[in-house]
């Protein structure tokens, strides 16, 4: 082998051993990276709000919450999503779902306060109170902040 083939070859290597090492940077950073925005969320919650309909009015609580999202997304409230039971379980027949996730408890009492200060809600808050079912005086909603489990996948 004369010198300028063993020079090529000891460049290859080495060329090779500097891909390799900043592969391998690249893998342990991003896995790093991954680690820190899993720890940023563990305050997160979420929030399962089920109401409680008067018989057959689960469609006129769907139109009042198709413009209330638009109210909730401006003050940072983030719908996972919203659900009417299909099954004809008679317990859910009367039932609208809904998840949110927030940041945090506190982020989300700040959330919900902006969202019922604004001078656009109490009109859909009326409209609402007029079909939801009620307990005495109590309006019939479930409300329960869950945090994920460590092995669920929404976290």
């Amino acid at each position: 082998m004369n010198a300028l083939s063993c020079w090529k070859f000891k460049r290859s290597i080495l060329a090779g051993i500097a891909l390799v090492s900043f592969a391998t940077g690249s893998l342990i950073t991003a896995r790093l990276m991954h680690a820190n925005e899993v720890n940023a969320d563990s305050n997160r919650v979420f929030e399962l709000l089920v109401y409680h309909t008067m018989p057959g009015k689960v469609p006129a609580l769907e139109s009042i919450f198709r413009d209330v999202s638009k109210l909730q997304d401006k003050h940072d409230l983030k719908v996972v999503g919203f659900w009417v039971p299909d099954d004809k379980d008679p317990a859910w027949t009367n039932t609208f779902i809904y998840l949110v996730v927030h940041p945090s408890q506190d982020k989300a009492k700040k959330n919900w306060a902006a969202l019922h200060a604004d001078a656009a809600f109490p009109e859909y808050r009326k409209q609402a109170a007029e079909i939801i079912e009620k307990v005495g005086q109590d309006y019939r909603v479930d409300e329960v902040y869950m945090r994920p489990t460590d092995y669920s996948a929404m976290r």
